[in-house]
């Protein structure tokens, strides 16, 4: 083996990374000019989705080319991926989470919002209230050191702010 293949792979491993790093800014980028369109905030989607069970996670995000809401929801002991119109608030299409990433993810998040005495809802409520002029556009309810804890993300145009809220 050639002594310098480990470093070859080890830069060519930064490179990919590289690469996805650029698609990420990319799509944040693309979500973020998309957001004004966006009639209905995010609170008022989580708020939307309790018809379909409790709360777990929301965010804006870019679908095949168009902006929609996402909420991830409980009811007993399923899950469910509820989208809400951006434009009306309404509900729409509701789907089985049953496997894979998404099934761990919502697990997770429901791990942490059965110990929590504050709401998704409340906490990005607070997000927003305690940063001025931003809206929220993704709130993830999860663990931080045992304690529940919702990582809301923010914008104000591009200017982008990452914040977390106790959920105790």
């Amino acid at each position: 083996m050639n002594r310098y293949a480990p470093l070859a792979l080890l830069l060519g491993l930064g490179a990919i990374g590289t690469v996805a790093s650029a698609e990420e800014a990319a799509d944040r980028k693309a979500l973020l000019a998309a957001l004004p369109a966006a009639k209905t905030r995010l609170v008022q989607g989580i708020e939307a989705s309790t018809a379909s069970g409790t709360p777990l996670s929301a965010k804006f995000e870019i679908d095949d080319g168009h902006l929609q809401l996402s909420v991830y929801t409980q009811k007993g002991n399923a899950f469910s991926e509820v989208i809400v119109d951006h434009q009306s608030g309404k509900l729409g299409k509701s789907e089985s989470i049953s496997g894979g990433e998404d099934l761990v993810a919502a697990k997770a998040q429901a791990r942490a919002i059965a110990k929590a005495k504050l709401s998704l809802r409340d906490a990005v409520a607070k997000a927003e209230e305690t940063n001025a002029g931003y809206r929220a556009y993704s709130a993830i309810a999860t663990s931080r050191k045992g304690h529940p804890v919702a990582k809301v993300l923010l914008h104000k145009g591009s200017a982008v702010q990452a914040v977390t809220e106790a959920l105790e």
